[in-house]
């Protein structure tokens, strides 16, 4: 069930691309959902989008610290 206040959406994905996402997302204590957050925000803020101040740490980091 998604939380309230989030968008949820079917993802059809590579499975080597997902194991890579859960391999990734265990190693830095994430669930796997929260880790493509965390890689979608990471995405958006390299290409200079700003996300609301509100909602741009809801993936438990700031995207632009681990640059």
């Amino acid at each position: 069930m998604a939380s309230p206040g989030k968008k949820s959406f079917l993802l059809r994905i590579d499975p080597a691309i997902w194991a890579e996402i859960e391999r990734l997302a265990a190693q830095e204590l994430r669930s796997s959902n929260a880790q493509v957050e965390y890689l979608l925000r990471q995405a958006l803020v390299q290409r200079g989008r700003s996300l609301p101040a509100d909602n741009a740490d809801n993936a438990g980091e700031d995207p632009s610290a681990s640059e």
